[in-house]
């Protein structure tokens, strides 16, 4: 569509991206069929052709307000409009972009602030994060329902993991709120990996992959969260690291992207993007292995949720249900699989009725093939299912490793 960025718009950083998206936008409004809260609310403004207009208007120089700032923070992120898009319209990007300008064009209420800070100062660090959790575990029944449902019904503590002793070796980012809420996770991961020769290299000095920050409109955290990862990572690049195994698909979509995000950085440029390339979802690295040698005796029907930051971020959409089944694994049927399920990051928090409305939805389907189990690819979408109190929710990996002969 013809745009004219005001001059205050081009003088932002990443003017000339939100003006390419825009230009690529045709109108035709096919992403508002697959958008989650155009469904829910039925509003124009809350599905993509609605809040790229809005962004649209606010880069011109129109108006910019809190129904602006309302109809974009309703937004999940979950970029399915970009996998139905026959433009390739690269949303995501203007959104961020979007986000950004109306924070300082259109600031927000004391409270809002108060909650974005609280959320960035506690999530990604993993430490305080993980007494949190243990105090909330201690204090449960006291708990209001809705914080209590935000903590595992039970937190499977993480076995051993072997030490590293094979020639392949890989990176992985042990994530933030994940070591607190499914400690097991990546434990399990280094042990499958482990059976078929890849070693996991630990590196301390990595923290939180910066979605948190960048998402929440504090994209200069997140840059920095992202150079600190690319320094902790980079001597086992050197040193011959096949990969940087990602666990949490929302992480994985991010550390993808720091590339882009530091592209412009002369320092970092280089380095992000071939972290960017080294970066592969588990599921990626594990699809090239010999699976049969695990021995694996697959007893349970599963339901298998994909992350959207799985099937739309990354397009990994069907390769975990291609590895479980060469698992032998019983899978079910879900329909509208393409649908977020509500959790998107601190959604659940920011958005509660929304999340919540999504979430019930989501189970639905999941539950309609009556699995034993329902198994996800990212803590968030684990955590937040998990929470209604209905059929259990896990990782795969832990199924897999726990299935083991």
């Amino acid at each position: 569509m013809q745009t004219n960025l005001s001059e205050r718009a081009r003088a932002l950083p990443g003017a000339d991206i939100a003006e390419s998206v825009l230009r690529t936008c045709v109108h035709c409004g096919f992403c508002n069929a697959t958008c989650p809260t155009y469904q829910l609310l039925g509003d124009e403004l809350d599905g993509p052709r609605g809040r790229i207009y809005l962004m649209k208007q606010m880069f011109e120089g129109g108006e910019v307000s809190a129904s602006t700032r309302l109809h974009l923070d309703r937004c999940l992120t979950c970029r399915n409009c970009e996998t139905t898009c026959p433009s390739g319209v690269q949303y995501h990007k203007l959104l961020d972009l979007g986000r950004a300008a109306i924070e300082a064009w259109a600031p927000r209420p004391l409270g809002e602030v108060i909650q974005r800070k609280l959320l960035r100062t506690v999530v990604p660090r993993p430490t305080l994060f993980k007494t949190l959790v243990q105090a909330g575990e201690a204090v449960r029944p006291l708990l209001p329902a809705g914080l209590a449902s935000k903590l595992p019904r039970r937190i499977k503590s993480a076995k051993p993991r072997p030490a590293p002793r094979h020639a392949r070796t890989v990176l992985m980012l042990e994530g933030c709120a994940q070591p607190g809420l499914s400690p097991n996770t990546n434990a399990a991961t280094a042990r499958v990996l482990d059976r078929l020769n890849i070693s996991v290299v630990p590196a301390s000095e990595a923290g939180c992959c910066g979605a948190v920050d960048f998402h929440l409109n504090a994209q200069d955290a997140g840059l920095a969260r992202a150079r600190r990862n690319i320094d902790a990572w980079w001597p086992a690049v050197e040193a011959g690291a096949e990969a940087i195994v990602q666990t949490a698909s929302g992480c994985g979509a991010f550390v993808k992207e720091y590339g882009f995000v530091l592209r412009d950085d002369p320092a970092y440029a280089a380095k992000a993007a071939r972290i960017s390339e080294l970066a592969k979802d588990l599921v990626e690295v594990l699809g090239q292995e010999p699976l049969e040698s695990l021995g694996v005796r697959a007893d349970k029907r599963l339901a298998f949720h994909c992350p959207c930051t799985l099937q739309h971020a990354q397009k990994l959409g069907g390769t975990v249900e291609s590895v479980l089944g060469r698992l032998g694994f019983s899978l079910t049927a879900v329909p509208d699989s393409h649908l977020c399920c509500g959790s998107a990051g601190t959604y659940s928090i920011t958005q509660p009725e929304l999340s919540r409305r999504l979430r019930d939805n989501k189970l639905d389907a999941l539950e309609s093939g009556k699995p034993d189990l329902i198994v996800t690819a990212n803590i968030g979408c684990q955590t937040h299912l998990d929470g209604a109190g209905r059929t259990p929710v896990s990782h795969w990996i832990e199924i897999v490793d726990e299935s083991i002969a």
